[in-house]
């Protein structure tokens, strides 16, 4: 009976193995996995909508999973006019999101107020917010947004994550202990 031992690497192994930085894995891994949530305040919401159907297919860029809870998810697309009295609500939903997180301005009402020029509208969502990427138009094509994806997704390639990873976060407040009832007899 004779064996044979194999010597040297099997072409199979050699042919699925890749090399390449941590950094560029995760921040490949990270790009393609954006989960956005949607704050369709106006008419922008409808082409935001439609970004998602199969016509326009926003699954192709991994931001299929729309996400209704600022803790699940990770980029949010602000859509439409943000009055004050609505800008507290976008605020507090922002600041419940986990990091990292990235912001949108779907349309010219987002971005700057559009057409209205009044006490009611805020002029711009980044007077609230960090905004990444802005859109143009009234109300911006799905291709438009499809675009904004895309042009996010390259900021998010470019992100270092390891050092940002080491960096310690905000110390959180320190609450007192809750006080007892005390029924009285």
């Amino acid at each position: 009976m004779q064996t044979t031992a194999e010597i040297g690497y099997n072409s199979k192994v050699e042919g699925d193995v890749v090399i390449t930085r941590l950094e560029a894995a995760l921040n490949w891994f990270r790009q393609y996995s954006l989960w956005p949530m949607p704050m369709g305040l106006a008419c922008c919401a409808i082409e935001l909508m439609a970004a998602g159907a199969s016509r326009f297919d926003i699954a192709r860029f991994g931001a299929e999973v729309m996400r209704f809870s600022p803790r699940q998810s990770d980029v949010m697309i602000v859509s439409g006019t943000v009055t004050y009295k609505m800008a507290l609500v976008v605020r507090r939903l922002y600041e419940q999101m986990a990091e990292p997180k990235w912001v949108i301005a779907m349309g010219a009402c987002a971005s700057t107020g559009g057409m209205y020029r009044s006490y009611a509208v805020l002029q711009g969502v980044d007077r609230i917010l960090p905004v990444d990427v802005y859109v143009a138009g009234c109300p911006p094509r799905p291709e438009a947004l499809l675009d904004a994806l895309i042009k996010l997704q390259g900021k998010v390639r470019r992100e270092p994550v390891l050092r940002t990873l080491k960096q310690p976060g905000p110390a959180l407040p320190v609450r007192p202990p809750a006080r007892q009832m005390e029924l009285q007899p």
